[in-house]
């Protein structure tokens, strides 16, 4: 049978050196160019050998690697200019390597082009591209993993037979001609396509690590890696990463390059396509597309077209299902539009499937702080620009701690997709799940237990050893649930001076040396910006928080006189659980009624794990309160949520059955909180904050109390939310009480 080895070269010189390999690796095969290729030359039985050159950079600092000065020069090492081929291979051989791809007959390229191909496309171009796409896999044998990036991509797409005829059927819905509504897509496709080259992506990964090379040393869950390269053979991997800067793609970019792994290709919004980092990002994997796609059907079906290529290629995604940073520390509500295309991506390809991998990012400290705590009080977002990045860059050039990149558990979206069912929430459905994980993968740091212990604490200065005595019981909390948590020497003795100090040079802490020994507090101005370090954490006590406000209100009687058995009592508690979890569904992401019970249960077996054994009494109660009242969380995880409920549901209550513009009301939300703030009567000073009020108008609109059609019960409505809101505060005001009982420094009493 004859072979025949395809040369993909540029210059003479790439030529040369396919002869010479072939010479000796195939030497009864004839060379041809992909450009001089005419397939109907040879028999179809006739195997053919693609083959190609690969130039690789010189060695520096042990890597093979483009750097910038490479640029500079207008060099690149990847694909080096043809009258600097000769010398390289004459004077760096080992910078020259010939890979072969993988032969096959004309026959099976014939029954691939016909099962692929559109009526009308060249078979011989066709084996051009195939011979291209399998030389492109050798190489990656010799470059890596990292390097593997999709190529001839909106040509492969565009000649399909699958884009072809869904470009017709968009056509006659339109009643546009076929191949106009083609050529559209594909004109369309072409300015969000992630044009990638290597070089581009060294060069991408060597300007913008500064960004963060040196402001964070960044750790990594090693243990779920091996488990993705191996899913990563047969399925599209969807890292989905909590979003808390503008350098969470380059953070996790960096962590898979160092771990040769295929690179992931970002969707973004076009907001951060701008000169020159735009081009730049773009060709290094960054896929820029319209914030909003509005009824342009045409630029939906290239991009769904665009999304199924990449899952049935198994390149990876990534994006942040955010929609933007974080301004409070904690998840934001899920954007559903991305996931709806790639779902719809999945769903038309036979047996496709896309792994979700939820991935939590952590800072120990993070400069943009200030500036979104700014925002979430009221201020204006600054737009991204060249001025924009380069004052940005030079805030990254202090050293900021450690940045923690951990990985949820990844699960199938097809069968997230049939355990959702059916419905308008099933989207909604699966998100929730991605957020859950995100929660349970996010690292708790040292800072963030310090923010946790400093707002929870009465508004006073504290010793490094009463800060470590209110860190104390967390921490062996944390140990107790097998949490992610901080190295515990960071909240102790010297490593917590070391944690107070750099949160004091950020001036989130504020230090007073004019006593015989220092003493902290929160700086004046900066609780929002404590509270979002505090935040980031704050999810991991929510559930044991909803328990110990479920055992106040058994201790209070509120489930009834008439309960006098354990399942009674039992069955009350968990209406009063799903009670607290509907009144802060907007703050946090709860699992499934069953799955929450089961944690509920948990956490309640750590408080007292006689209690299925044993009938509740009220005096059991409180004695199980009083023996934890130094790891009693509900105040100090709750407050700043139901002190923002309290102030908008009583602005609702003045309105009667009125309505007032939602970005009215949320401003008059901000003036009345500073207010009962500085009264005293609004205990959280982090609580003053629009995404606070924001999500308790979210709240009010779910119940039917703001912009209802029918307004005969809004007001009962609303008076009805405020007094359940100031029950759960008085209950809060308990745990108070119980706490400052317990300490000799008596905590400031809620109202």
């Amino acid at each position: 049978m004859e072979s025949v080895v395809l040369a993909e070269v540029r210059t003479p010189c790439e030529l040369q050196a396919v002869t010479e390999w072939a010479a000796k690796a195939r030497p009864d095969a004839p060379v041809v160019t992909l450009d001089d290729l005419d397939v109907g030359r040879f028999d179809t039985d006739t195997t053919m050998v693609p083959a190609r050159v690969v130039w690789l950079p010189p060695v520096r600092r042990g890597e093979r690697r483009v750097s910038v000065a490479d640029v500079l020069a207008l060099s690149n090492p990847r694909r080096p200019p043809a009258f600097r081929q000769g010398r390289i291979k004459g004077r760096h051989p080992d910078r020259v390597r010939v890979v072969q791809g993988e032969p096959a007959s004309l026959d099976e390229l014939r029954t691939r082009y016909e099962q692929q191909s559109a009526a009308g496309q060249s078979f011989t171009a066709f084996v051009a591209r195939q011979a291209s796409l399998t030389g492109e896999r050798a190489e990656r044998q010799v470059i890596g993993d990292r390097y593997k990036v999709p190529r001839l991509v909106a040509d492969q797409i565009s000649s399909s037979a699958r884009f072809q005829g869904g470009a017709a059927a968009l056509a006659r819905e339109l009643g546009r001609p076929a191949a106009a509504v083609a050529q559209e897509a594909t004109d369309k496709m072409s300015t969000f396509v992630a044009t990638q080259s290597r070089l581009m992506d060294d060069l991408f990964s060597s300007i913008f690590s500064n960004l963060h090379d040196k402001t964070w040393s960044v750790s990594v869950d090693m243990k779920t890696f091996d488990q993705l390269r191996t899913i990563n053979k047969s399925a599209s991997l969807v890292f989905l990463p909590s979003h808390r800067s503008y350098v969470d793609p380059l953070v996790l970019s960096e962590v898979l390059r160092s771990h040769d792994f295929p690179p992931n290709l970002v969707l973004g919004g076009n907001n951060l396509s701008f000169w020159p980092v735009g081009p730049i990002a773009q060709r290094a994997g960054m896929i820029f597309i319209r914030r909003k796609f509005g009824k342009d059907a045409v630029y939906k079906f290239a991009m769904r077209s665009y999304l199924s290529f990449i899952i049935e290629k198994r390149f990876n995604l990534e994006w942040y299902i955010e929609g933007g940073r974080s301004r409070t520390g904690k998840l934001r509500k899920p954007m559903l539009g991305l996931l709806h295309y790639v779902v719809d991506a999945v769903e038309q390809l036979d047996g496709a499937d896309a792994m979700v991998v939820p991935t939590a990012i952590v800072y120990d400290q993070l400069q943009e702080i200030g500036a979104m705590a700014k925002e979430s009080a009221g201020g204006t977002k600054k737009p991204e620009g060249v001025g924009w990045l380069l004052k940005y860059a030079k805030a990254q050039r202090t050293y900021l701690g450690e940045a923690r990149v951990r990985f949820g558990e990844p699960f199938s979206l097809r069968q997230a997709l049939e355990d959702a069912g059916d419905g308008s929430a099933r989207l909604e459905k699966v998100a929730f799940r991605v957020m859950d994980e995100i929660n349970a993968a996010t690292a708790i740091s040292a800072t963030s237990l310090a923010g946790f212990a400093l707002l929870g604490a009465s508004d006073r200065a504290y010793t490094c050893a009463e800060i470590e005595e209110i860190l104390e019981p967390l921490l062996k909390y944390i140990d107790d649930r097998g949490l992610p948590g901080p190295d515990p020497a960071l909240c102790r003795g010297l490593g917590l001076r070391s944690t107070l100090r750099v949160l004091t040079r950020e001036e989130v802490l504020s230090r007073f040396d004019g006593g015989p020994e220092p003493v902290w507090s929160i700086a004046s101005g900066n609780h929002a910006v404590a509270a979002y370090y505090r935040n980031g954490a704050l999810h991991h006590f929510v559930n044991r928080s909803i328990v110990e406000l479920g055992l106040l209100a058994a201790t209070d009687g509120d489930f009834g006189d008439d309960l006098d058995s354990a399942e009674e009592i039992l069955e009350a508690a968990r209406e009063e659980a799903m009670r607290l979890r509907d009144l802060l569904k907007f703050e946090f992401f709860f699992p499934a009624k069953e799955g929450y019970i089961h944690r509920l249960a948990g956490e309640l077996d750590l408080l007292d794990p006689q209690w299925r054994d044993v009938t509740p009494t009220s005096v059991r109660t409180e004695k199980i309160l009083r023996e934890h009242a130094g790891a009693l969380f509900a105040r100090r995880t709750l407050q700043p949520f139901f002190d923002a409920q309290l102030v908008v549901a009583d602005l609702l209550v003045h309105l009667g059955a009125e309505d007032r513009e939602k970005e009215a009301l949320l401003t008059d939300a901000l003036g009345l909180g500073q207010q009962l703030s500085l009264q005293g009567i609004v205990k959280s000073k982090d609580s003053v904050s629009k995404e606070l009020y924001d999500a308790a108008y979210l709240l009010a609109d779910n119940r039917g109390l703001v912009g209802a059609e029918d307004r005969s019960g809004v007001s009962a409505g609303r008076r009805a939310w405020l007094h359940e809101v100031q029950q759960i505060r008085s209950r809060l005001a308990r745990i108070a009480t119980i706490e400052a009982e317990q300490n000799p420094e008596p905590l400031e009493v809620p109202e």
